[in-house]
Formats: structure tokens, C-alpha cells, sequence
């Protein structure tokens, strides 16, 4: 009986989980890695880019809603509520694995977030996954910017691409 309980034990926890490993080289000849680690049970995605000092790693909670992205080079946190109109869905993301980015696909859409000079005083608050990120590096609020008045304000800029899926920029003076 015990064995039963562990296989479907182990069972549940092998489908539960994907995980998705993508190498890109970069327009500048660099090797861009990044892995996908999604927890299918939770709704969580874990993406994370491996690219020197300008990697970053990042968690999709799809039950609150939010994501956040962990910046390396300007050691800080950034939070951020989901557009899930553009945000792939974790179906979405385990696929990417299976694809092959066809050279006369469309390129991907990019959504740009105003980062808040206001540091969040309790990560805790996002949920346990985005605390696990963020504790013990400054975090800060972001609100995606639409408009006309979309670059009037916004500085300090940092570009990423989430698989083939998605472009990200974060604008905004914040780091140490």
C-alpha cells in the first residue's frame, strides 16, 4: 500500500512540473540561456536569463497576478501587476520548448513599465514566491505606461525578452 501512495505521489509531482531550457545567441554574438521552471499545481512560472551581468531572473505568480523580475546588474527587485492579455499563458510557455522560432514570425509584443521610486516596505505582501526574489535587495512597484506621454518621464530603461513570447522594458532611475 505505501508504494502505491508514493508513485502517485511521485506521479503528481512529475506532471506538475515543466521545465523549459532555450540558448539564443544574441545579435552581439553572445550566448543568451534562458530556463523556464513551471509549477503547473501552483500557476507559477520561474524564468530566469543567464547572460553575465546583465542577467535576471524572474516569477510569474498567475494566481495574484503579478510578476516579479530580479535584476542583477542594478541589484533591485521590481513588481509588477500581469497584463494577461499579453502575458503567454503557462500552456504557452511549455510549448516554446517544442517550437522552432520561425525566421517570418511577427516580432514580440512589448509592453513598458514606469518603475516607482517608492520602495515596497514588505515583499511579504506579493506573496511567498516573489518574497523568496526580492527579500533582502530593494524592491519597488512598477505600473505599465500607455499613451502618448509614454516616454516623457521615463529614464533609465532595461530591455528583456521573455522567450520569443514577449518584450519587457522597465524604465526608471532606481538601483545602487
Amino acid at each position: 500500500m505505501p508504494k502505491c501512495i508514493l508513485l502517485v505521489a511521485l506521479f503528481g509531482v512529475v506532471f506538475a512540473t515543466d521545465n523549459i531550457n532555450i540558448n539564443n545567441e544574441g545579435n552581439d554574438g553572445s550566448n543568451i540561456h534562458q530556463t523556464v521552471n513551471i509549477d503547473n499545481h501552483d500557476k507559477v512560472a520561474n524564468i530566469n536569463q543567464y547572460n553575465g551581468w546583465k542577467s535576471w531572473n524572474s516569477i510569474w505568480d498567475y494566481n495574484r497576478g503579478l510578476f516579479a523580475i530580479r535584476l542583477m546588474s542594478k541589484r533591485v527587485c521590481v513588481v509588477s501587476r500581469m497584463n494577461r492579455e499579453a502575458v503567454p499563458s503557462l500552456e504557452q510557455l511549455s510549448k516554446a520548448s517544442q517550437e522552432k522560432q520561425s525566421p517570418n514570425a511577427p516580432p514580440p509584443k512589448t509592453l513598458t513599465y514606469s518603475i516607482s521610486q517608492t520602495r515596497a516596505k514588505n515583499v511579504a505582501q506579493f506573496g511567498s514566491n516573489i518574497e523568496a526574489l526580492c527579500k533582502g535587495v530593494p524592491t519597488f512597484f512598477a505600473q505599465e505606461t500607455q499613451g502618448a506621454g509614454l516616454f516623457l518621464d521615463l529614464h533609465g530603461c532595461t530591455n528583456l525578452g521573455i522567450l520569443r513570447f514577449l518584450g519587457i522594458s522597465l524604465c526608471g532611475n532606481v538601483g545602487c
